[in-house]
Protein backbone atom coordinates (compact mmCIF):
# COMPACT_ATOMS: atom_id res chain seq x y z
CA UNK A 1 0.00 0.00 0.00
CA UNK A 2 1.21 3.34 -1.23
CA UNK A 3 0.79 5.90 1.83
CA UNK A 4 2.01 9.28 -0.61
CA UNK A 5 0.72 10.59 -3.45
CA UNK A 6 2.45 9.90 -6.71
CA UNK A 7 5.31 12.62 -7.53
CA UNK A 8 3.31 14.65 -10.09
CA UNK A 9 4.10 17.61 -11.08
CA UNK A 10 1.04 18.47 -8.76
CA UNK A 11 -1.89 20.59 -8.93
CA UNK A 12 -1.04 23.99 -7.06
CA UNK A 13 0.18 27.96 -8.21
CA UNK A 14 0.99 30.19 -5.39
CA UNK A 15 0.46 34.26 -6.56
CA UNK A 16 3.63 35.02 -3.33
CA UNK A 17 4.77 38.93 -3.48
CA UNK A 18 8.15 37.59 -3.22
CA UNK A 19 10.16 34.81 -5.50
CA UNK A 20 11.60 32.99 -2.65
CA UNK A 21 11.18 33.01 1.63
CA UNK A 22 13.60 32.60 3.69
CA UNK A 23 12.93 30.16 6.91
CA UNK A 24 16.56 29.97 8.62
CA UNK A 25 15.82 29.57 12.54
CA UNK A 26 12.35 29.32 12.02
CA UNK A 27 11.38 27.26 14.95
CA UNK A 28 8.43 25.31 15.33
CA UNK A 29 5.42 25.77 17.38
CA UNK A 30 4.88 23.49 20.06
CA UNK A 31 2.41 20.91 19.93
CA UNK A 32 -0.38 20.32 22.76
CA UNK A 33 0.04 17.64 24.68
CA UNK A 34 -0.43 14.00 23.19
CA UNK A 35 0.41 10.79 23.50
CA UNK A 36 3.58 10.45 20.66
CA UNK A 37 3.87 11.99 17.52
CA UNK A 38 5.08 10.39 14.09
CA UNK A 39 7.31 12.35 12.31
CA UNK A 40 8.88 9.73 9.29
CA UNK A 41 7.22 10.24 5.85
CA UNK A 42 4.30 7.87 5.93
CA UNK A 43 4.07 7.70 9.50
CA UNK A 44 0.29 7.40 10.38
CA UNK A 45 -2.70 6.27 13.37
CA UNK A 46 -5.40 4.51 13.10
CA UNK A 47 -8.58 6.41 14.80
CA UNK A 48 -11.80 4.14 14.03
CA UNK A 49 -12.74 4.35 10.78
CA UNK A 50 -9.75 6.76 9.80
CA UNK A 51 -6.08 6.88 9.65
CA UNK A 52 -4.05 9.96 9.21
CA UNK A 53 -1.04 10.04 7.75
CA UNK A 54 1.60 11.99 7.67
CA UNK A 55 2.08 12.39 3.74
CA UNK A 56 5.18 14.42 2.73
CA UNK A 57 4.40 13.97 -0.90
CA UNK A 58 6.24 17.10 -2.26
CA UNK A 59 9.06 17.21 0.43
CA UNK A 60 12.12 16.70 -2.48
CA UNK A 61 10.79 20.11 -3.69
CA UNK A 62 11.77 21.84 -0.56
CA UNK A 63 13.58 21.19 3.34
CA UNK A 64 11.82 21.26 6.41
CA UNK A 65 9.93 18.66 8.92
CA UNK A 66 6.55 17.63 10.24
CA UNK A 67 4.36 15.91 12.61
CA UNK A 68 1.44 14.21 13.20
CA UNK A 69 -0.31 13.47 16.13
CA UNK A 70 -3.85 11.83 17.72
CA UNK A 71 -5.74 14.12 20.39
CA UNK A 72 -9.21 12.41 20.58
CA UNK A 73 -11.70 10.14 19.18
CA UNK A 74 -15.79 9.97 19.93
CA UNK A 75 -17.13 7.73 17.85
CA UNK A 76 -17.42 9.12 14.77
CA UNK A 77 -15.16 12.21 15.10
CA UNK A 78 -11.72 12.73 15.72
CA UNK A 79 -9.45 15.27 16.41
CA UNK A 80 -5.45 15.78 15.64
CA UNK A 81 -2.85 18.28 14.64
CA UNK A 82 0.40 18.61 12.85
CA UNK A 83 2.74 21.20 13.34
CA UNK A 84 5.41 21.94 10.35
CA UNK A 85 7.81 24.20 9.09
CA UNK A 86 8.92 24.10 5.06
CA UNK A 87 11.69 25.97 2.92
CA UNK A 88 12.20 26.04 -0.75
CA UNK A 89 10.33 26.18 -3.98
CA UNK A 90 7.02 28.68 -2.87
CA UNK A 91 5.11 27.27 -6.04
CA UNK A 92 5.20 23.03 -4.87
CA UNK A 93 3.18 21.32 -1.95
CA UNK A 94 5.24 19.90 0.21
CA UNK A 95 2.74 17.83 2.18
CA UNK A 96 -1.04 16.96 2.85
CA UNK A 97 -1.58 15.67 5.96
CA UNK A 98 -4.72 14.34 6.71
CA UNK A 99 -7.51 12.44 7.93
CA UNK A 100 -8.84 9.86 5.71
CA UNK A 101 -12.10 8.25 5.13
CA UNK A 102 -11.81 5.07 2.44
CA UNK A 103 -9.46 5.10 -0.54
CA UNK A 104 -5.97 6.57 -0.77
CA UNK A 105 -3.72 4.35 -3.21
CA UNK A 106 -5.35 1.17 -1.11
CA UNK A 107 -8.06 0.73 1.27
CA UNK A 108 -6.97 0.35 4.84
CA UNK A 109 -9.71 1.14 7.11
CA UNK A 110 -13.45 -0.97 7.17
CA UNK A 111 -16.80 0.24 7.83
CA UNK A 112 -16.10 3.85 6.00
CA UNK A 113 -19.21 3.35 3.98
CA UNK A 114 -17.43 4.04 0.84
CA UNK A 115 -17.86 3.60 -2.35
CA UNK A 116 -20.53 5.25 -3.45
CA UNK A 117 -21.90 5.99 -6.65
CA UNK A 118 -22.99 9.66 -7.23
CA UNK A 119 -26.37 8.34 -9.38
CA UNK A 120 -27.37 6.76 -5.74
CA UNK A 121 -27.43 10.73 -4.41
CA UNK A 122 -26.10 9.50 -1.09
CA UNK A 123 -25.61 11.96 1.50
CA UNK A 124 -22.01 12.55 2.99
CA UNK A 125 -22.38 14.80 6.16
CA UNK A 126 -19.47 16.66 7.28
CA UNK A 127 -17.43 18.93 9.93
CA UNK A 128 -14.47 20.15 10.26
CA UNK A 129 -13.24 22.73 13.12
CA UNK A 130 -10.05 23.76 13.20
CA UNK A 131 -7.21 26.36 14.76
CA UNK A 132 -4.35 27.56 12.07
CA UNK A 133 -1.20 28.86 13.16
CA UNK A 134 1.15 29.74 10.45
CA UNK A 135 3.77 32.62 9.08
CA UNK A 136 5.76 33.00 6.27
CA UNK A 137 4.66 31.31 2.86
CA UNK A 138 1.81 29.59 1.46
CA UNK A 139 -0.94 26.99 2.59
CA UNK A 140 -4.44 25.86 2.80
CA UNK A 141 -6.94 23.54 4.66
CA UNK A 142 -9.06 21.43 2.61
CA UNK A 143 -11.01 18.57 2.19
CA UNK A 144 -9.77 16.17 -0.90
CA UNK A 145 -12.28 13.71 -2.94
CA UNK A 146 -11.22 10.98 -4.96
CA UNK A 147 -13.37 9.64 -7.75
CA UNK A 148 -13.05 6.57 -9.96
CA UNK A 149 -14.97 5.00 -12.59
CA UNK A 150 -15.14 1.47 -10.66
CA UNK A 151 -16.18 0.54 -7.20
CA UNK A 152 -13.65 -1.12 -5.61
CA UNK A 153 -9.81 0.43 -7.12
CA UNK A 154 -6.60 -1.42 -6.33
CA UNK A 155 -3.62 0.57 -4.92
CA UNK A 156 -2.26 0.88 -8.59
CA UNK A 157 -5.07 2.45 -9.80
CA UNK A 158 -5.17 5.64 -10.78
CA UNK A 159 -8.24 8.05 -9.81
CA UNK A 160 -10.22 9.75 -12.74
CA UNK A 161 -11.35 12.23 -10.90
CA UNK A 162 -10.12 14.63 -7.68
CA UNK A 163 -12.43 17.38 -6.23
CA UNK A 164 -11.09 19.80 -3.38
CA UNK A 165 -12.35 21.92 -1.00
CA UNK A 166 -10.58 24.63 0.07
CA UNK A 167 -12.32 26.30 3.29
CA UNK A 168 -8.81 28.13 4.13
CA UNK A 169 -5.97 29.59 2.76
CA UNK A 170 -2.90 31.77 3.47
CA UNK A 171 -0.30 33.39 1.46
CA UNK A 172 -1.62 33.56 -1.80
CA UNK A 173 -2.28 29.54 -1.96
CA UNK A 174 -4.02 28.92 -5.19
CA UNK A 175 -5.39 25.57 -6.87
CA UNK A 176 -4.28 24.12 -10.16
CA UNK A 177 -6.54 25.21 -13.46
CA UNK A 178 -8.10 28.16 -14.42
CA UNK A 179 -10.87 30.02 -12.20
CA UNK A 180 -14.42 29.14 -13.93
CA UNK A 181 -17.12 30.88 -12.22
CA UNK A 182 -18.16 31.79 -8.72
CA UNK A 183 -20.95 29.88 -7.23
CA UNK A 184 -22.97 28.89 -4.34
CA UNK A 185 -23.10 25.64 -2.77
CA UNK A 186 -24.00 24.63 0.59
CA UNK A 187 -24.96 27.99 1.21
CA UNK A 188 -21.45 29.34 1.08
CA UNK A 189 -19.63 31.33 -2.00
CA UNK A 190 -17.08 29.25 -3.76
CA UNK A 191 -14.52 30.62 -6.48
CA UNK A 192 -14.58 27.11 -8.77
CA UNK A 193 -11.41 26.04 -10.80
CA UNK A 194 -10.99 23.60 -13.36
CA UNK A 195 -7.53 21.41 -14.75
CA UNK A 196 -5.84 18.30 -14.71
CA UNK A 197 -3.24 16.51 -13.23
CA UNK A 198 -0.31 14.49 -15.03
CA UNK A 199 -1.91 14.78 -18.35
CA UNK A 200 -3.39 11.66 -20.28
CA UNK A 201 -2.32 9.82 -17.28
CA UNK A 202 -3.34 11.55 -14.80
CA UNK A 203 -6.93 12.84 -13.63
CA UNK A 204 -9.08 16.00 -13.66
CA UNK A 205 -9.14 18.09 -10.69
CA UNK A 206 -12.15 20.73 -9.30
CA UNK A 207 -11.28 23.18 -6.54
CA UNK A 208 -14.08 25.15 -4.76
CA UNK A 209 -12.26 27.77 -2.98
CA UNK A 210 -14.02 29.72 -0.45
CA UNK A 211 -14.16 33.77 -1.19
CA UNK A 212 -13.51 34.29 2.86
CA UNK A 213 -11.33 32.04 5.05
CA UNK A 214 -13.22 29.90 8.32
CA UNK A 215 -12.17 27.59 10.70
CA UNK A 216 -15.29 26.10 10.92
CA UNK A 217 -17.63 24.39 8.25
CA UNK A 218 -20.36 22.16 7.97
CA UNK A 219 -21.79 20.92 4.70
CA UNK A 220 -22.76 17.66 2.27
CA UNK A 221 -20.05 17.17 -0.08
CA UNK A 222 -22.86 15.31 -2.47
CA UNK A 223 -23.77 19.27 -3.04
CA UNK A 224 -20.69 20.06 -4.40
CA UNK A 225 -20.52 16.54 -6.27
CA UNK A 226 -23.86 17.08 -7.81
CA UNK A 227 -23.04 20.82 -9.06
CA UNK A 228 -20.10 19.27 -11.13
CA UNK A 229 -22.30 16.33 -12.53
CA UNK A 230 -25.43 19.19 -13.33
CA UNK A 231 -22.02 21.15 -15.36
CA UNK A 232 -21.58 18.27 -17.53
CA UNK A 233 -18.02 17.84 -15.98
CA UNK A 234 -18.68 14.31 -14.35
CA UNK A 235 -20.76 11.37 -14.99
CA UNK A 236 -22.63 10.11 -12.43
CA UNK A 237 -21.58 6.65 -12.89
CA UNK A 238 -18.48 7.77 -10.75
CA UNK A 239 -17.57 6.61 -7.74
CA UNK A 240 -16.21 8.88 -4.24
CA UNK A 241 -13.88 6.42 -3.10
CA UNK A 242 -12.35 8.73 -0.66
CA UNK A 243 -13.19 11.41 1.38
CA UNK A 244 -9.76 13.15 3.03
CA UNK A 245 -9.40 16.73 5.34
CA UNK A 246 -6.25 18.19 6.36
CA UNK A 247 -4.09 21.01 5.53
CA UNK A 248 -1.27 21.84 2.50
CA UNK A 249 2.06 23.20 3.08
CA UNK A 250 3.74 25.35 0.70
CA UNK A 251 6.67 27.11 2.76
CA UNK A 252 6.13 27.92 6.13
CA UNK A 253 5.71 27.48 9.79
CA UNK A 254 2.67 26.53 11.44
CA UNK A 255 0.41 24.29 13.17
CA UNK A 256 -3.09 22.98 13.00
CA UNK A 257 -4.77 21.56 15.78
CA UNK A 258 -8.06 19.75 14.24
CA UNK A 259 -10.72 20.05 17.03
CA UNK A 260 -12.94 18.27 15.39
CA UNK A 261 -13.63 16.38 12.24
CA UNK A 262 -16.30 13.88 10.79
CA UNK A 263 -17.68 12.09 7.71
CA UNK A 264 -20.19 10.10 7.42
CA UNK A 265 -22.08 8.35 4.04
CA UNK A 266 -25.30 7.99 4.83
Amino acid sequence: MQFVRKSFARRCRVGLATAALALVGVTVPATPAQAASACNNGGLYDMGKYWITNNLWGAGSGSGRQCIWTTSQSGNTISWGTSYSWSGSGSSVKSYDAAILGWHWGWRRSGTGLPVQLSANRSVSTGYSYNVRHSGGAMNVSYDMWLHPMANPGSGTTPSDEVMIWTYRAGGAGPAGTRQATVTVAGTNWDLYRGRIGGSTGWNVYSFVRTSNTTSATFDIRDFLNHLVGRGWMSSSKYLTSVQAGTEIFTGTGQLDVTNFYANVS
